[in-house]
């Protein structure tokens, strides 16, 4: 994440969002919006998400993708929701990542 970019407690995004969309970043609105900051350092692509985390329920995916939204500058199409967008942290890393450039 850019050091110029800070996420406020509601998920509000400030500061530079130019360049390329790591795991990480990804991982940190994650971990911001679902509360888990002490947990989501362990996760890599590969970790389960909706269905996996208590945390992750319908309203909780509204407010994650808010945030990526606002935070990375795309917009997630509805038809986008089916399929595996939240099957794990690397698939919507890669959902992010291509939608960012």
């Amino acid at each position: 994440m850019s050091s110029d970019m800070k996420i406020g407690p509601d998920g509000t995004v400030t500061g530079d969002t130019t360049g390329s969309v790591t795991l990480a970043d990804v991982l940190e609105v994650i971990g911001t919006i679902l509360g888990i900051e002490d947990r989501v350092g362990a996760f890599d692509a590969d970790t389960p998400l909706f269905g996996a985390l208590p945390e992750l329920d319908s309203l909780a995916v509204l407010e994650l993708l808010t945030s990526l939204e606002d935070r990375f500058g795309i917009t997630v199409d509805d038809d986008d929701l089916t399929g595996g967008l939240l099957e794990s942290a690397g698939s919507l890393h890669a959902y992010v990542r291509d939608r960012a450039r």
